[in-house]
């Protein structure tokens, strides 16, 4: 059924697919429909940054922006789950339309532009969740934020989430809000790390409990931005990073209908940079903190190549809309 149901809507408009099914998983994750979807994933244990998973693939973030459908993405056997990207205040996002598909490359090109309902809507949201599961939550800025002033919105949403999360990601590097990769790059890097980290440490002596701070960055870096930033994480005190976000290459993809279209390119024509980008942090970081890769994971053998590669967990969303939620036990039964 839920294949049947797929079909139908990568043959509709890519956002109004996205928003029905978003819809769809609201509506049935707490009743019998949730059958359309659940499925029994072998149990893999992995202890990383100090929390348990049930298995190393996640959901990444993007798919649940506002944190709706947590406990659907649970049923689908995700060993955790990352909600967000969510900003202080709500915000629209970009101009439609935004929302691209390559199917010739299985591969998706997004401009949405952090649109989400805000981070009290979302902390509601997930406070209502049943899945047991790791839930980590995405934090990024509003977009009329100015660059200087970024800190102060990661640190309102890390204050109003922490409560609420397994984990924490800091996204500075979408490429669809303007500024925001600037944020990757010695002094503005280190300074946003160095405020972050004091919150964080904060947080957990009020509220008894230690979160782990992540970083999510570009696949678009060279290897010596790299290396300069695994030892900015190192010496802030991050607890793990995840690589990649979307990319703004399009040599994999030239020639292709909407190849041209601005915004961030993601699925099976990143695996490649995703796989280069985790194995020269890895190699930089030296097992001092560990790596979520994700970037064009559609098999077992794509998640295989990343955990050899010196990750401990992966992620996957875009080969998700191609291939649906049997990935997932595909992937995990596979390792």
């Amino acid at each position: 059924m839920y294949g049947l149901a797929q079909n139908a809507l990568l043959h509709c408009d890519p956002e109004k697919a996205h928003d029905l099914t978003i819809n769809w998983l609201k509506y049935s994750q707490s009743n019998l429909l949730r059958c359309t979807y659940a499925q029994q994933v072998p149990t893999k244990p992995v202890t990383v940054f100090g929390l348990n998973f049930n298995n190393p693939v996640g959901l990444a973030a993007g798919l649940d922006k506002n944190g709706e459908c947590v406990d659907a993405f649970g049923h689908m056997g995700f060993g955790f789950v990352e909600v967000g990207t969510v900003t202080p205040k709500p915000q629209p996002g970009n101009e439609k339309p935004r929302l691209f598909r390559l199917p010739e490359k299985q591969a998706i090109i997004n401009r949405m532009g952090f649109n989400n309902k805000g981070v009290d809507y979302l902390v509601e949201r997930v406070r209502q969740r049943r899945y047991p599961g790791i839930l980590g939550i995405n934090i990024g800025k509003n977009k009329a934020t100015e660059e200087r002033d970024a800190l102060n919105d990661y640190l309102l949403c890390l204050d109003k989430v922490y409560a609420h999360a397994d984990y924490v990601t800091v996204n500075i590097s979408s490429p669809n809000t303007p500024g925001l990769r600037n944020l990757q790059y010695g002094d503005a890097l280190n300074k946003l790390l160095e405020g972050l980290k004091q919150r964080q440490l904060y947080l957990a002596d009020q509220q008894g409990q230690y979160k782990p701070l992540l970083v999510k960055i570009a696949p678009d870096l060279s290897d010596d931005e790299i290396r300069s930033i695994a030892q900015s994480f190192i010496s802030a005190g991050i607890d793990g990073v995840i690589a990649t976000n979307t990319t703004l290459d399009r040599s994999r993809v030239s020639g292709i209908e909407h190849a041209n279209e601005m915004g961030g390119l993601s699925g099976a024509v990143l695996t490649e940079k995703s796989l280069h980008v985790t194995r020269v942090l890895a190699d930089a970081l030296e097992q001092k903190l560990p790596i979520v890769s994700v970037g064009g994971i559609d098999s077992a053998a794509a998640a295989k190549a990343r955990l050899d590669a010196g990750a401990s967990l992966v992620q996957i969303y875009s080969a998700m809309i191609y291939h649906g939620p049997k990935l997932v036990k595909t992937i995990v039964s596979g390792l």
